[in-house]
């Protein structure tokens, strides 16, 4: 039987954000519009990073590569969630399922990575000035980011091989908007303690340790600050971490935001809508605070846009 349910598995359904069909145009129009804002603010960051020489330093160098997790991280969930909504479908193939499920897990893990990086090149910059070219070399920096890649590759590929060993029902439900991985063990039909182990390990590997090296590296910042004198300085100095601070705020916030509501309500729904924060919103907003919060940013746009306007 369990042979039979794990041959014959070709699809499951996802309930989506909403069985109403009178929502259902708001909701491809709303998504749509969001998903697209998405993708030209973030290729807007990488063009700017990538054309104008004065952006050619690690802090962009890092934000053009989170700007690119950002961009296939939303990519991984919204087309299909968009097709299903204008086919009035719920199925996702059971192939489709592990694929999104491998990326999901690749691009938000290098978001995570990319920002404790990004945290420690500013611990660097404030705190150790003078040798900041040499701590933050190319080398570092293509390097971290490499890394980044590597690990996050294993993990993701451990997630689905567990995952492949597990049995469902035919036309198994799943109470999401996309395929998650804790949502897709409550409906399995294995033992699943192996898999749980895993994603809590995986959790700790791609989120607390980041968060970790993040509150390290600010902590050093703040103790570094308290020691200048001069309150122009301190204002100065930390400014330049403002943009990276929001960004972390409004990632961490709403993915603590999807931990307690679903905690709390216990309601697959409401864990669903809550995940659209950082799913969708959260990628959507991060170019809009870099080029409002940061000059070189906003002056990198504009002599982008210029000679874009001026080629037409």
């Amino acid at each position: 039987m369990e042979e039979e349910n794990h041959t014959e598995l070709s699809e499951f359904l996802l309930q989506g954000l909403s069985e109403d069909p009178q929502l259902q145009p708001m909701l491809l129009e709303l998504f749509l519009s969001m998903y697209l804002v998405t993708l030209v603010g973030n290729l807007l960051i990488i063009l700017a990073v990538i054309s104008d020489s004065h952006l050619h330093t690690p802090m962009y160098f890092f934000l053009s590569n989170l700007s690119l997790a950002d961009i296939c991280f939303t990519s991984t969930t919204v087309p299909k969630m968009l097709v299903n909504i204008r086919a009035q479908s719920k199925d996702i193939s059971y192939i489709g399922c592990l694929t999104q499920m491998f990326f999901f897990t690749v691009f938000g893990g290098l978001d995570n990575f990319l920002l404790m990086v990004m945290a420690y090149d500013r611990y660097a910059a404030i705190c150790h000035p003078l040798h900041y070219t040499v701590i933050m070399n190319p080398r570092f920096c293509v390097l971290s980011v490499l890394m980044s890649w590597i690990i996050i590759f294993w993990v993701a590929l451990a997630h689905i091989l567990l995952m492949i060993g597990l049995n469902f029902s035919p036309g198994t439900e799943i109470p999401h908007f996309f395929c998650d991985f804790a949502q897709l063990l409550k409906v399995a039909h294995s033992d699943t303690l192996i898999n749980y182990v895993f994603l809590y390990v995986a959790t700790a590997l791609l989120g607390v340790f980041p968060v970790t090296g993040i509150l390290f590296s600010y902590s050093k910042i703040v103790s570094s600050l308290m020691q200048m004198s001069s309150t122009a300085g301190k204002y100065k100095a930390f400014s330049t971490c403002g943009s990276h601070l929001s960004v972390v705020s409004l990632f961490y916030g709403t993915g603590l935001g999807v931990y307690l509501s679903s905690s709390v309500t216990h309601s697959p729904q409401s864990s669903s809508v809550s995940s659209v924060m950082y799913t969708v919103v959260t990628p959507m907003l991060n170019p809009f605070i870099y080029s409002l919060r940061s000059k070189d940013v906003k002056g990198a746009l504009g002599r982008l846009l210029s000679r874009a306007a001026s080629c037409l």
